[in-house]
């Protein structure tokens, strides 16, 4: 094995490294190198776990090639080299697994391509070269800073209410559609689902964050990211449940502080507990999306998080939003009567399709992807285009629904004295 590759300090980074696992890859990727005018000294014979003990003490080059050939487990293997890696690194794999599975799995981990092997030379050059195109672009970081951040909390009023799948759906829209670098952080740390619906390993990140909040910075967040497309990442977690979350909220304050700081929008989805527990989480939240559907417990709690949202996060516009109402069938309260009972309008309904809602938990894709162009969906992407709105330079406001006279509690008592007679 050749000796660690290193770097004085302040050194300059290295255009390119590799470390290849049998000697066929390595004279591949010498051949290609010596084409682009790259040093073939920097093709080494080793696998992932030697990038590893190298990188340790070394800068990262701007493109790093790795063999996974070695890698019991692959998948893991990369985060150990994650916590090495520079930002802006530029990672090629490459393995003998032909498996798709893989293949998305790796790319949603950070790598930017996966090569089979045996390696081709026109294979890893073409590779190369469109590493290289995206070394020389632009990054999407370099303009966030054009426009204001903007910050949406999507907070469920019962459970089961669809406040992750409203949350997904919006964070997908608002990056794909509205072009924005977006940030979706899931904060229901054992049973998150935001990752999930978009076919993505959630990784350890969150997690890590949590136990270690002191490694917090635009480091750590572009490693712990799961990005699932050019303008949208996710940071999320499956945390054992034998696992307790004991924090004082301190890891999920700097997160979103991080997050305001590379994107031009973040989205939350909130558990309502977390309220409770971390308040000071709302201090800098510009819009609340709360979720309900049309149930007298859901109206009750709606009726408790909007006082509790007007004391708290007065400076957040707020858009209530009733999901999963089954067209055509009676509900369990009429919306005429949950609006006199939350002394406000609905701002948003959006029907329950239980096959478009299949159809995308199958794809791994928000609904707003699954079913573009359907009526199910375009209160959804009314409801994006209205935050983009609400939350951009010249904020427009999410409705126009005022307060009705008297106060929550004997309205709400009203609406319950009512209801035995609506049946």
């Amino acid at each position: 094995m050749n000796a660690p590759w290193k770097v004085a300090g302040n050194a300059a980074r290295a255009p390119f490294l590799a470390f290849c696992c049998d000697d066929a890859s390595a004279d591949t990727m010498r051949s290609v190198v010596d084409d682009l005018g790259w040093p073939q000294e920097n093709v080494y014979k080793g696998g992932l776990r030697e990038a590893v003990q190298t990188l340790a003490v070394s800068s990262s080059p701007q493109l790093l090639f790795v063999d996974l050939s070695e890698a019991s487990d692959p998948l893991g293997d990369i985060n150990g080299l994650a916590e090495v890696c520079e930002p802006g690194t530029i990672v090629i794999a490459a393995g003998q697994v032909n498996d798709v599975r893989l293949y998305r799995d790796l790319l949603a981990s950070g790598i930017h391509d996966y090569l089979l092997k045996p390696l081709g030379t026109s294979a890893v050059r073409d590779a190369f070269a469109a590493a290289q195109t995206m070394l020389n672009a632009p990054r999407f970081t370099d303009t966030a800073a054009e426009q204001p951040h903007a910050a949406v909390a999507v907070i469920g009023c019962r459970g089961g209410v669809g406040a992750s799948t409203v949350a997904t759906s919006l964070a997908w829209q608002m990056s794909d559609v509205g072009k924005r670098s977006t940030a979706l952080l899931d904060l229901d740390v054992h049973f998150g689902t935001n990752a999930l619906a978009l076919d993505l390993e959630p990784g350890r990140g969150l997690i890590d964050a949590i136990d270690n909040p002191s490694r917090i910075d635009g480091l750590f967040l572009e490693r712990a990211l799961v990005r699932a497309s050019d303008k949208l990442s996710v940071l999320s977690a499956e945390a054992p449940i034998s696992h307790p979350i004991v924090t004082d909220g301190g890891a999920y304050y700097q997160l979103q502080e991080e997050l305001r700081g590379t994107f031009e929008i973040s989205i939350m989805d909130l558990p309502r507990a977390m309220l409770i527990q971390h308040p000071h989480l709302m201090a800098e939240v510009n819009a609340v999306v709360l979720v309900t559907d049309l149930t007298l417990a859901a109206a009750r709690d709606t009726i408790r998080l909007l006082s509790w949202l007007r004391t708290n996060a007065p400076q957040a516009q707020l858009c209530v939003v009733a999901n999963r109402v089954q067209p055509g069938a009676q509900q369990e309260v009429l919306r005429k009567d949950f609006e006199g009972s939350i002394e406000r309008k609905v701002d948003v309904v959006i029907s329950y399709d239980h096959k478009l809602a299949t159809q995308a938990a199958k794809l791994g894709r928000p609904l707003t992807a699954a079913g573009k162009g359907s009526k199910t969906v375009a209160p959804l992407v009314e409801l994006a285009d209205r935050l983009l709105a609400a939350t951009g330079e010249h904020p427009v406001p999410l409705n126009g629904a005022g307060s009705k006279g008297g106060s929550l509690l004997a309205r709400f008592t009203e609406f319950m004295a009512k209801k035995p007679a609506q049946k």
